[in-house]
């Protein structure tokens, strides 16, 4: 399995061994889930915002009609109303 070697300050190693005996966990375990948690978070993110655009393109002309004062100069040429 691949790995990766992360430098953290003293005070940062510290505190992760301290969690990590709190939690009586590993830090390597504790390290792991950190970032699992953040790749999941991170992927759900983007998913949101393609869901938002997707959603966005499809009401663009209902977004425009309801709020013309938001529409960037432009925007309205060649839309049909």
């Amino acid at each position: 399995m691949p790995a990766l070697n992360v430098e953290f300050s003293d005070r940062e190693l510290e505190d992760l061994r301290q969690i990590a005996k709190e939690r009586g966990t590993s830090m390597k375990a504790l390290v792991r889930e950190a970032a699992a948690a953040d790749i999941a978070r991170h992927r759900a993110l983007q998913e949101g915002a393609e869901a938002f655009r997707r959603f966005f393109a499809a009401h663009a002309d209902e977004f425009a009609a309801a709020f013309p004062d938001d529409e960037p100069a432009g925007a309205n040429e060649g839309r049909v109303a």
